[in-house]
Protein backbone atom coordinates (compact mmCIF):
# COMPACT_ATOMS: atom_id res chain seq x y z
CA UNK A 1 0.00 0.00 0.00
CA UNK A 2 2.62 2.74 0.96
CA UNK A 3 4.99 1.63 -2.46
CA UNK A 4 1.36 1.90 -4.49
CA UNK A 5 0.78 5.36 -2.68
CA UNK A 6 4.63 6.36 -3.53
CA UNK A 7 4.12 5.38 -7.28
CA UNK A 8 0.84 7.85 -7.02
CA UNK A 9 2.99 10.68 -5.38
CA UNK A 10 5.98 9.85 -7.25
CA UNK A 11 5.57 12.18 -10.73
CA UNK A 12 4.95 15.11 -7.66
CA UNK A 13 8.17 14.60 -6.01
CA UNK A 14 10.25 14.42 -10.07
CA UNK A 15 8.34 17.70 -10.63
CA UNK A 16 9.17 19.63 -7.31
CA UNK A 17 12.94 18.37 -7.49
CA UNK A 18 11.96 16.49 -4.51
CA UNK A 19 10.58 19.32 -2.66
CA UNK A 20 6.93 17.66 -2.29
CA UNK A 21 5.31 13.82 -2.97
CA UNK A 22 6.64 12.12 -0.32
CA UNK A 23 4.61 9.18 1.66
CA UNK A 24 5.76 8.97 5.50
CA UNK A 25 6.36 5.60 6.69
CA UNK A 26 6.63 5.55 10.33
CA UNK A 27 9.39 3.04 12.06
CA UNK A 28 8.99 0.47 14.53
CA UNK A 29 6.73 2.18 17.48
CA UNK A 30 7.91 -0.96 19.39
CA UNK A 31 10.96 0.53 19.54
CA UNK A 32 10.11 2.99 22.08
CA UNK A 33 7.94 0.02 24.05
CA UNK A 34 9.71 -0.72 27.34
CA UNK A 35 8.12 -4.16 27.53
CA UNK A 36 11.07 -4.88 24.50
CA UNK A 37 13.81 -3.86 27.01
CA UNK A 38 16.04 -1.55 24.57
CA UNK A 39 18.36 1.04 26.46
CA UNK A 40 19.17 4.07 24.87
CA UNK A 41 21.54 3.54 22.79
CA UNK A 42 19.92 -0.05 21.55
CA UNK A 43 17.16 1.83 20.17
CA UNK A 44 19.44 4.63 18.58
CA UNK A 45 20.97 1.85 16.73
CA UNK A 46 17.34 0.34 16.00
CA UNK A 47 16.01 3.94 14.81
CA UNK A 48 19.62 4.18 12.10
CA UNK A 49 18.92 0.76 11.22
CA UNK A 50 15.46 0.91 10.15
CA UNK A 51 15.52 3.96 8.67
CA UNK A 52 17.99 2.80 6.35
CA UNK A 53 16.32 -0.26 5.55
CA UNK A 54 12.92 1.08 4.78
CA UNK A 55 14.08 3.98 2.84
CA UNK A 56 16.68 1.98 0.55
CA UNK A 57 15.36 2.33 -2.77
CA UNK A 58 12.45 4.67 -2.09
CA UNK A 59 13.27 8.03 -3.22
CA UNK A 60 9.67 9.71 -2.25
CA UNK A 61 9.47 7.93 1.11
CA UNK A 62 9.64 9.90 4.29
CA UNK A 63 10.94 8.43 7.31
CA UNK A 64 9.21 9.48 10.48
CA UNK A 65 10.85 9.23 13.48
CA UNK A 66 9.98 10.05 16.79
CA UNK A 67 10.92 13.12 18.63
CA UNK A 68 12.00 10.91 21.94
CA UNK A 69 15.62 11.14 23.18
CA UNK A 70 16.48 8.10 21.46
CA UNK A 71 14.64 9.54 18.06
CA UNK A 72 16.27 12.88 18.24
CA UNK A 73 19.95 10.90 19.28
CA UNK A 74 19.26 8.61 16.04
CA UNK A 75 18.72 11.70 13.48
CA UNK A 76 22.24 13.11 12.87
CA UNK A 77 22.80 9.64 11.39
CA UNK A 78 19.70 9.11 9.61
CA UNK A 79 19.86 12.55 8.07
CA UNK A 80 23.87 12.00 7.09
CA UNK A 81 22.32 8.75 4.82
CA UNK A 82 20.88 10.61 2.74
CA UNK A 83 17.19 9.85 4.35
CA UNK A 84 14.63 12.19 4.29
CA UNK A 85 12.66 12.51 7.33
CA UNK A 86 9.21 13.62 9.06
CA UNK A 87 9.90 14.04 12.87
CA UNK A 88 6.88 13.43 14.74
CA UNK A 89 5.31 13.33 18.27
CA UNK A 90 6.42 17.30 19.02
CA UNK A 91 5.00 18.41 21.52
CA UNK A 92 7.18 21.70 22.79
CA UNK A 93 9.82 24.15 21.38
CA UNK A 94 12.74 22.30 23.26
CA UNK A 95 11.96 18.92 21.30
CA UNK A 96 11.57 21.01 18.18
CA UNK A 97 14.69 22.60 18.45
CA UNK A 98 16.82 19.87 19.91
CA UNK A 99 15.47 17.47 16.96
CA UNK A 100 16.27 20.67 13.94
CA UNK A 101 19.61 20.95 15.67
CA UNK A 102 19.82 17.06 15.02
CA UNK A 103 18.86 17.25 11.68
CA UNK A 104 20.78 20.20 10.59
CA UNK A 105 24.06 18.48 11.96
CA UNK A 106 23.49 15.56 9.64
CA UNK A 107 22.60 17.64 6.86
CA UNK A 108 25.85 18.97 7.31
CA UNK A 109 27.65 15.77 6.71
CA UNK A 110 26.31 14.93 3.45
CA UNK A 111 28.78 15.96 0.65
CA UNK A 112 25.69 19.19 -0.64
CA UNK A 113 22.17 19.99 0.55
CA UNK A 114 20.62 18.75 -2.88
CA UNK A 115 18.06 16.65 -1.58
CA UNK A 116 17.97 17.16 1.91
CA UNK A 117 14.07 17.11 3.10
CA UNK A 118 12.97 17.10 6.72
CA UNK A 119 9.14 18.18 8.04
CA UNK A 120 8.45 17.95 11.70
CA UNK A 121 4.93 17.52 12.77
CA UNK A 122 3.80 19.69 15.62
CA UNK A 123 0.76 18.28 17.43
CA UNK A 124 -2.16 20.82 18.06
CA UNK A 125 -5.15 20.30 20.08
CA UNK A 126 -3.91 17.79 22.32
CA UNK A 127 -2.01 20.36 24.05
CA UNK A 128 -5.79 22.34 24.86
CA UNK A 129 -6.76 18.87 26.22
CA UNK A 130 -3.67 18.80 28.75
CA UNK A 131 -3.94 22.12 29.87
CA UNK A 132 -7.38 22.33 30.44
CA UNK A 133 -6.80 19.53 32.65
CA UNK A 134 -3.42 20.63 34.27
CA UNK A 135 -3.73 24.55 34.11
CA UNK A 136 -7.49 25.30 35.02
CA UNK A 137 -6.02 28.24 36.22
CA UNK A 138 -5.64 29.91 33.00
CA UNK A 139 -8.00 33.14 32.13
CA UNK A 140 -10.53 32.27 29.39
CA UNK A 141 -8.71 34.35 27.09
CA UNK A 142 -5.79 31.59 27.54
CA UNK A 143 -8.24 28.49 27.92
CA UNK A 144 -8.13 26.77 24.22
CA UNK A 145 -5.36 29.26 22.45
CA UNK A 146 -2.49 26.79 24.10
CA UNK A 147 -1.59 24.70 21.69
CA UNK A 148 -1.77 27.27 18.33
CA UNK A 149 0.17 29.87 20.71
CA UNK A 150 2.90 27.00 20.71
CA UNK A 151 2.33 25.82 16.99
CA UNK A 152 2.64 29.44 15.68
CA UNK A 153 5.59 29.86 17.71
CA UNK A 154 7.18 27.04 16.64
CA UNK A 155 6.60 27.88 12.96
CA UNK A 156 8.06 31.34 13.33
CA UNK A 157 11.39 29.53 15.12
CA UNK A 158 11.53 27.23 11.86
CA UNK A 159 10.92 29.95 9.74
CA UNK A 160 13.88 31.73 11.14
CA UNK A 161 16.33 29.52 11.27
CA UNK A 162 16.27 28.11 7.78
CA UNK A 163 16.01 31.36 6.28
CA UNK A 164 19.92 31.80 5.95
CA UNK A 165 21.13 28.15 5.55
CA UNK A 166 20.61 28.06 1.35
CA UNK A 167 18.78 24.90 1.18
CA UNK A 168 17.27 23.93 -1.80
CA UNK A 169 14.36 22.35 -0.42
CA UNK A 170 11.75 23.75 2.35
CA UNK A 171 12.17 22.72 5.34
CA UNK A 172 8.96 22.52 6.81
CA UNK A 173 6.17 22.29 9.92
CA UNK A 174 3.49 20.09 9.91
CA UNK A 175 0.58 20.63 11.78
CA UNK A 176 -0.85 17.86 13.12
CA UNK A 177 -4.15 16.70 15.52
CA UNK A 178 -5.97 19.74 14.14
CA UNK A 179 -8.81 18.18 14.78
CA UNK A 180 -11.20 19.79 16.97
CA UNK A 181 -12.02 17.62 20.81
CA UNK A 182 -14.42 20.61 21.65
CA UNK A 183 -18.22 19.70 20.45
CA UNK A 184 -18.61 23.59 21.15
CA UNK A 185 -15.46 24.21 18.94
CA UNK A 186 -15.78 25.03 15.09
CA UNK A 187 -14.46 22.21 12.98
CA UNK A 188 -12.55 24.84 11.22
CA UNK A 189 -10.79 26.47 14.89
CA UNK A 190 -7.20 25.00 14.16
CA UNK A 191 -7.73 25.60 10.14
CA UNK A 192 -8.59 29.04 10.59
CA UNK A 193 -5.67 29.83 13.38
CA UNK A 194 -3.17 28.33 11.30
CA UNK A 195 -3.89 29.44 7.74
CA UNK A 196 -1.18 30.47 5.64
CA UNK A 197 1.21 27.65 7.40
CA UNK A 198 3.47 24.74 5.18
CA UNK A 199 1.40 21.91 5.77
CA UNK A 200 -2.15 20.97 7.67
CA UNK A 201 -2.77 17.13 8.50
CA UNK A 202 -6.13 17.17 9.13
CA UNK A 203 -8.70 14.59 10.08
CA UNK A 204 -10.95 13.60 7.00
CA UNK A 205 -14.08 14.60 9.16
CA UNK A 206 -12.26 18.22 9.19
CA UNK A 207 -10.93 18.75 5.43
CA UNK A 208 -14.55 17.66 4.53
CA UNK A 209 -15.99 20.58 6.80
CA UNK A 210 -14.04 23.29 5.36
CA UNK A 211 -14.46 21.74 2.22
CA UNK A 212 -18.49 22.32 2.69
CA UNK A 213 -18.29 25.35 4.62
CA UNK A 214 -17.37 27.74 1.80
CA UNK A 215 -15.28 29.36 4.12
CA UNK A 216 -11.88 31.02 3.20
CA UNK A 217 -9.15 31.70 5.27
CA UNK A 218 -6.92 34.57 5.31
CA UNK A 219 -3.05 34.10 6.88
CA UNK A 220 -3.30 34.05 10.47
CA UNK A 221 -0.26 31.56 11.15
CA UNK A 222 2.14 34.31 11.84
CA UNK A 223 -0.45 36.33 13.84
CA UNK A 224 0.31 35.57 17.49
CA UNK A 225 -2.62 37.32 19.91
CA UNK A 226 -2.20 40.12 22.46
CA UNK A 227 1.31 40.03 24.20
CA UNK A 228 -0.84 39.60 27.86
CA UNK A 229 -2.00 36.27 26.88
CA UNK A 230 1.54 34.82 25.13
CA UNK A 231 3.20 36.09 28.69
CA UNK A 232 -0.01 34.12 30.57
CA UNK A 233 0.57 31.09 28.82
CA UNK A 234 4.36 31.07 28.93
CA UNK A 235 4.35 32.10 33.13
CA UNK A 236 1.51 29.04 34.00
CA UNK A 237 2.02 26.17 31.75
CA UNK A 238 4.52 24.08 32.74
CA UNK A 239 5.95 22.97 28.57
CA UNK A 240 8.19 20.34 30.82
CA UNK A 241 5.76 18.20 32.34
CA UNK A 242 3.12 19.22 29.34
CA UNK A 243 5.96 17.23 26.88
CA UNK A 244 6.52 14.38 29.29
CA UNK A 245 3.04 13.59 29.63
CA UNK A 246 1.53 13.87 26.06
CA UNK A 247 4.74 12.45 24.49
CA UNK A 248 3.94 9.57 26.98
CA UNK A 249 0.57 9.47 25.95
CA UNK A 250 1.61 9.44 22.29
CA UNK A 251 4.07 6.66 22.57
CA UNK A 252 0.69 5.02 23.95
CA UNK A 253 -1.11 5.83 20.97
CA UNK A 254 1.49 4.57 18.34
CA UNK A 255 2.26 1.24 20.38
CA UNK A 256 -1.04 -0.06 21.49
CA UNK A 257 -2.29 -0.04 17.87
CA UNK A 258 0.96 -1.93 16.93
CA UNK A 259 0.46 -4.36 19.51
CA UNK A 260 -3.47 -4.97 18.84
CA UNK A 261 -2.01 -6.01 14.97
CA UNK A 262 0.54 -8.18 15.93
CA UNK A 263 -2.07 -10.34 18.32
CA UNK A 264 -4.12 -10.40 15.54
CA UNK A 265 -1.86 -11.83 13.03
CA UNK A 266 -0.70 -14.36 15.58
CA UNK A 267 -4.28 -15.55 16.11
CA UNK A 268 -5.12 -16.24 12.88
CA UNK A 269 -1.70 -17.55 11.56
CA UNK A 270 -0.52 -19.68 14.22
CA UNK A 271 1.61 -21.59 11.85
CA UNK A 272 3.19 -19.22 10.06
CA UNK A 273 4.18 -16.48 13.21
CA UNK A 274 5.31 -19.90 14.93
CA UNK A 275 8.22 -20.51 12.19
CA UNK A 276 9.11 -17.18 12.06
CA UNK A 277 9.56 -16.49 16.32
Amino acid sequence: MVSHCEDVFHDIWKSTRGNDGYVSFELDPLVEDDEIGLDHQQRIDRYIELAKFWSAGRDNRMIKVPATAAGIDALEAIVAAGIAVNVTLIFSQRQYRAARDAVWAGAQRRDDLDGFKSVYSIFVSRIDVYTEKYCPELSDASQGRVGIVNAQRIWADNRDFWANKDCPLDQEIVFASTGTKKPTDPPSRYVAALAGADIQTNPPATSDHVAQSGLTFARTVDQLPDDSIVAEIMATVDFEHLEGTLLDEGIVKFTSPQKELLALIRSRYPEKTALSS
